[in-house]
C-alpha cells in the first residue's frame, strides 16, 4: 500500500473511518452485489444503502468538484481511497455514462441551470443516461445524422431515430445530437437531453450475435423536448459532441485493454486457458512454443497499455482532460482485446466451440461470448479506422492524402 505522507495519510483515517461506518460488511467482496444496478440488476437494501451513501458523500465521483456533487478529491487522495476500498472488498457502484462521458463534458460546457439540475442524478447513480449518436445513415460520418429536432416556440419537436444506443431500455435520460438546421453539415447539429420516458420514445434491444442485448434502436416520434434542455449554443454542438468522445475513447481503451477478458469473472485468463488445455513442459512452460511466444508479446504488450494508460489518466486529470490522444489509446486498446480473446478461444481449443450445455463448464462458455462480443470492440466508440485517421490528422498532423 502506498504511504504518501502527511495530509494524505490523515485522510486515509478518515476514509477508513467513514468506510467502516458506511459499508455494509454483507457486500463485502461481492461485486455483482454492488454493481447491481449497473448491472441491470433489482439491489438489494444493503446495495441501495452503500450506493446512497457512496453518492450522498460524492465518493462515487470522487475528483469531481463539490459544487456538482462530487467528493472535492485531490488525485492521491481519490487512489487513497480506492486502496481503502480495495481493502475491505468494496467496488464503486455509481457509474455509466452520466460518470464517464456525459458528466465530463457538463462540467466544461454546461450551463449553471442544467448543473443544477442534472448532476445531482448523476453522482447519486440514481438517473442513467444513454448517448444518442449513430444513426442508420450516420456511423463512422457521423455529421450526416438526420434526426430533425423542429423549433415549435417553447419546445423541439424531435423526430428520428438513432442505432446502437447502449442501454437504452433502461435509461432515463438521453445526451442526443440532432439537426436543427438542414443547410449547413457540421454547423447544423445541436445537443438536446431527451427524457426517454417521454411520450414519442420507444427503445428496441438488438440481440448480438453473443446473445445479449446490450444495444437498441431508438426511435422518437414527434418527442417534446424543453427549449432548456438544449445542451450548448442551437446549431453548435458539433465541438461539444467532439469533446464527449474523447471521453469515451479514453474509457472504452482503459476498459478494452485492462486484464479482464471482458466476458465476466468466471471467464479463464490467457494463461489460464493456455495452461490449462495446451498443457505445460516440466520447467512449467507452454508446451507449444509457438503459442508461448504470442501468448508472452501479448501480455507484455498488454502491461504496457495498462502502465500508459495509468499515466495517461494522471496527465489527463493534471490538465484538461484527455487528448486526440484518446484515439490512439482506445485503437490499441481494441486490438489487445481482440488477441486476447483470439488467444483464449484457441488454447481451449474444441471446448472453445461451446454455446450451451453440459459439456462445458461456465468459464468456457463466458469465454465464447466475451471472445464474439469482441468482434465489436474495433466499431464502437469510433471504429479503428476512425481513430487513425484521428491520430492522422490531429495528433500526427498529416496531410490528407491527395
Amino acid at each position: 500500500m502506498a504511504d504518501f505522507g502527511g495530509e494524505v495519510e490523515t485522510f486515509r483515517a478518515e476514509a477508513r473511518e467513514w468506510l467502516e461506518v458506511n459499508f455494509p460488511k454483507s457486500l463485502a467482496h461481492n461485486i455483482a452485489a454492488q454493481m447491481a444496478k449497473l448491472q441491470v440488476q433489482p439491489e438489494s437494501p444493503d446495495a441501495l444503502s452503500w450506493r446512497r451513501a457512496l453518492g450522498a458523500k460524492g465518493w462515487g465521483t470522487p475528483t469531481w468538484p463539490r459544487s456538482v456533487g462530487g467528493g472535492g478529491l485531490t488525485r492521491d487522495e481519490a487512489r487513497v481511497l480506492a486502496e481503502e476500498m480495495a481493502r475491505i472488498g468494496a467496488r464503486n457502484p455509481i457509474g455509466g455514462m452520466g460518470v464517464s462521458m456525459f458528466g465530463p463534458t457538463l462540467l466544461e460546457y454546461g450551463s449553471d441551470a442544467l448543473k443544477k439540475e442534472h448532476f445531482p442524478g448523476i453522482v447519486s447513480g440514481d438517473v442513467w443516461w444513454c448517448q444518442g449518436y449513430s444513426e442508420p445513415g450516420a456511423g463512422s460520418d457521423l455529421a450526416s445524422l438526420q434526426t430533425w429536432a423542429e423549433d415549435k416556440g417553447d419546445h423541439f419537436s424531435v423526430t428520428g431515430s438513432k442505432i446502437w444506443t447502449s442501454g437504452a431500455q433502461y435509461a432515463d435520460r438521453c445526451y442526443c445530437l440532432v439537426r436543427t438546421n438542414r443547410s449547413k453539415k457540421h454547423e447544423g447539429i445541436s445537443f438536446l437531453l431527451i427524457d426517454m420516458h417521454a411520450p414519442g420514445v420507444e427503445a428496441r434491444p438488438i440481440k448480438l450475435i453473443n446473445g445479449g442485448s446490450p444495444f437498441c434502436e431508438t426511435f422518437f416520434t414527434d418527442v417534446k423536448v424543453p427549449k432548456d434542455q438544449l445542451f450548448g449554443p442551437l446549431n453548435g454542438a458539433w465541438t461539444i459532441a467532439k469533446r464527449l468522445l474523447q471521453f469515451e475513447r479514453e474509457g472504452i481503451g482503459a476498459s478494452l485493454g485492462s486484464g479482464n477478458i471482458g466476458g465476466g469473472a468466471v471467464a479463464p485468463t490467457v494463461i489460464a486457458a493456455a495452461k490449462g488445455n495446451v498443457g505445460v513442459e516440466d520447467d512449467g512452460r507452454l508446451a507449444d512454443p509457438d503459442l508461448r511466444r504470442r501468448v508472452t508479446d501479448h501480455l507484455m504488450e498488454a502491461k504496457a497499455f495498462q502502465l500508459t494508460v495509468r499515466r495517461q489518466q494522471d496527465e489527463a486529470k493534471s490538465g484538461n482532460g484527455p487528448s486526440n490522444l484518446a484515439a490512439a489509446m482506445k485503437y490499441a486498446g481494441a486490438k489487445i482485446a481482440h488477441e486476447r480473446n483470439e488467444l483464449v478461444i484457441e488454447s481451449l481449443g474444441s471446448q472453445g466451440l461451446g454455446w450451451e450445455g453440459d459439456d462445458y463448464s461456465e468459464g468456457e462458455l463466458t469465454a465464447v461470448r466475451a471472445w464474439l462480443r469482441s468482434k465489436a470492440n474495433s466499431i464502437e466508440g469510433g471504429s479503428s479506422e476512425i481513430n487513425l485517421n484521428v491520430v492522422s490528422k490531429r495528433v500526427l498532423g498529416l496531410p490528407d492524402p491527395k
